[in-house]
């Protein structure tokens, strides 16, 4: 690098350039996930040196790790917002898995098919992807048991029901990737809570005009 074209570093507090750098990482993986993200190209995104993105951010793995949650967790407490906001459970979890499947959130997709597959290398985000894991899966299960409280679905069919779920979800999102996926996805969502629910085939056939 010329010294033309070294960046000129404006001076900061450090608690505020760790704060720039965490916001360069975090904008970086929105646009691309988080497998682009090294000392250099965060570096590049804040306009900074690589040596002062190493002096305040030492481990990259680290960083990872954090960018990664950050942006899960901020999607996590938007959806189950919207659904915390519907009444009962079948709006409340139909409007959650519409919410995940309704396309506008492919870049965290890729965050998290990129998390679970460099977690076999980077062991602080492994922790942090099994932790974000357990939180939509708790959250899920509170729902489903406050369902049960209400008489609207039996215990024994809400046991692992968060688990069928996630897995559902996971799956259909990972591969709208590349582009293998139904053109009706919110129909398709609605069949798949329909079938987690346990409701009969015309329940599960009528499901699009019902569920709302």
């Amino acid at each position: 690098m010329s010294p033309s074209s070294t960046p000129r570093t404006k001076r900061m507090p450090p608690e505020q350039r760790e704060r720039a750098i965490l916001d360069a990482a975090l904008g970086l993986a929105r646009q691309g996930g988080i497998a682009g993200l090294t000392v250099r190209t965060v570096a590049a995104a804040a306009g900074v040196t690589p040596a002062l993105v190493a002096h305040y951010r030492p481990s990259m793995d680290a960083l990872v790790a954090e960018v990664f949650a950050a942006i899960v967790a901020a999607e996590r407490d938007e959806v189950m917002a919207a659904g915390r906001a519907e009444e009962g459970l079948r709006a409340r979890i139909t409007r959650i898995v519409e919410t995940l499947l309704d396309g506008d959130r492919d870049d965290v997709t890729l965050v998290w098919v990129q998390a679970w597959a460099a977690g076999a290398r980077n062991e602080e985000l492994a922790a942090r992807v099994r932790s974000e894991m357990d939180h939509w899966q708790q959250e899920l299960e509170r729902i489903f048991a406050e369902g049960v409280a209400a008489g609207e679905i039996a215990a024994t069919r809400a046991d692992g029901a968060a688990w069928l779920l996630l897995a559902a979800v996971d799956g259909m999102n990972a591969h709208s990737l590349v582009r293998w996926a139904p053109e009706d996805r919110a129909g398709l969502a609605r069949r798949t809570v329909a079938a987690i629910l346990g409701e009969g085939t015309g329940a599960i056939r009528d499901a699009g005009s019902a569920a709302r």
